[in-house]
């Protein structure tokens, strides 16, 4: 594994150009690379790339989850795009209250982008970054 060097998480899109409007407008971002495999976007140093296919939206769990640092300001702002918050009630647990989860004391909301994939915006606690960031760093 000492040759792996990055990871690239992947959406589908039924409309490209809807896909690249969704993530101009709602995220503020443009491809940094666009070729026939589809649009890059880099969020915090991770690619997603964007495809087009007819398989799009099909997934119905997060296909894509977003870490913040203030999810009530992203989310006051995602709104302003449109973006929709869904809210669930599962038996398992996971219950959402004007779109948010609390996980002890980690948070999380979700919402569909332009092509019905489904992605999280978290905000972890300090302890779960620390853990996520001591995790990368040593995988590097």
């Amino acid at each position: 594994m000492a040759h792996l060097t990055s990871m690239t998480a992947v959406l589908a899109a039924s409309d490209l150009e809807r896909a690249r409007r969704f993530w101009h407008d709602v995220f503020g971002l443009e491809p940094t690379v666009s070729d026939v495999t589809g649009d890059y976007y880099t969020i915090g140093g991770t690619s997603v790339l964007v495809y087009e296919t007819s398989f799009s939206g099909t997934a119905k769990n997060t296909v894509l989850s977003i870490m913040t640092e203030n999810l009530d300001a992203d989310m006051a702002e995602f709104r302003s795009h449109g973006v929709v918050f869904h809210d669930y009630d599962f038996p398992e647990g996971l219950k959402t209250v004007d779109g948010v989860a609390d996980f002890e004391g980690s948070r999380g909301a979700w919402f569909d982008d332009s092509e019905g994939n489904i992605i999280a915006l978290m905000q972890p606690t300090d302890e779960v970054l620390r853990q996520m960031r001591g995790a990368s760093a040593s995988s590097a």
